[in-house]
């Protein structure tokens, strides 16, 4: 079913929620890894094939990586607010596909090809793999429905 928007900027604008909301996933994803499995649970650093000060200072770098992706959504957030051209729907859906997308990267290619970090250490890492792993496609899979659900046709926009 087409649902016609009152605003006609949301559509001229749906790449740019897009984009908003996926660095605002990666930015909240990297976040949450870092506060949480970096420095309460100590279970290991972004880089630790090296000494533990290497790793504090990868995790620093990785810190700043996650806000600057973070910030950088919000002023696109606070543009798209402005221009009366924010899209919820959408916008949640692309920060799901970011955060799914980079936990898939961080715990595919970082962990395993890699090698850069494992999520622990000592332990059978199989539950863990699987639990990120497939967290992160829950993620992203859901994230692609919402999006997808919200594809413009001309002025129209499917939303269901």
């Amino acid at each position: 079913m087409a649902i016609e928007r009152k605003n006609s900027n949301v559509p001229a604008y749906s790449g740019r929620n897009l984009v908003s909301g996926c660095l605002f996933g990666i930015g909240l994803v990297a976040f949450v890894d870092e506060a949480i499995f970096h420095q309460l649970l100590h279970w290991h650093h972004f880089y630790d094939k090296s000494t533990t000060d290497i790793g504090l200072v990868s995790d620093g770098l990785f810190h700043a990586l996650s806000w600057f992706s973070t910030i950088a959504s919000l002023f696109l957030l606070a543009d798209l607010r402005r221009r009366d051209a924010f899209w919820l729907k959408r916008w949640v859906g692309a920060v799901l596909l970011g955060g799914g997308g980079f936990q898939l990267y961080d715990g595919i290619i970082q962990h395993k090809m890699m090698g850069l970090h494992q999520i622990r250490y000592n332990v059978d890492v199989l539950p863990y793999d699987l639990t990120w792993n497939i967290l992160a496609a829950l993620m992203v899979i859901l994230g692609f429905f919402l999006v997808r659900r919200t594809q413009k046709v001309g002025n129209l926009v499917h939303e269901s």
